[in-house]
């Protein structure tokens, strides 16, 4: 866009240009899965880094758990854990909201046109 106006004052079209700027632009179709999967794989390596870490203990190393800077692993592990699935959560919530409108959109068009 180029600016126009008189007598040597320029103006811009701000609406135009603000609304190609903020214009929504969806994400490919392959960027929920591919972050599905990541969330997945970080679940599945938090739960596995956990029972890794509770067979490993010994008597000894049970009672040095007293010691909060001996809970570290365990406390990233289920930080990471808990936090990739509930991001999996969410986009499950999130996939059976979009059927459900869908499906409700459709019962609401289909009884429209009975009527």
């Amino acid at each position: 866009m180029t600016p126009t106006g008189e007598q040597g004052e320029s103006t811009w079209d701000v609406e135009a240009l603000l609304s190609d700027a903020l214009r929504p632009i969806d994400p490919p179709e392959r960027l929920s899965g591919r972050i599905e999967d990541t969330f997945t794989a970080l679940s599945a390596a938090a739960a596995s880094e956990l029972s890794d870490w509770a067979e490993e203990l010994t008597d000894s190393e049970m009672r040095a758990l007293r010691d909060p800077r001996n809970w570290v692993r365990p406390v990233v592990a289920v930080g990471v854990g808990g936090v990739a699935t509930g991001a999996l959560v969410l986009f499950e919530l999130r996939r059976r909201g979009k059927q459900e409108a869908n499906g409700l959109k459709g019962l609401a068009a289909g009884v429209r046109d009975r009527f």
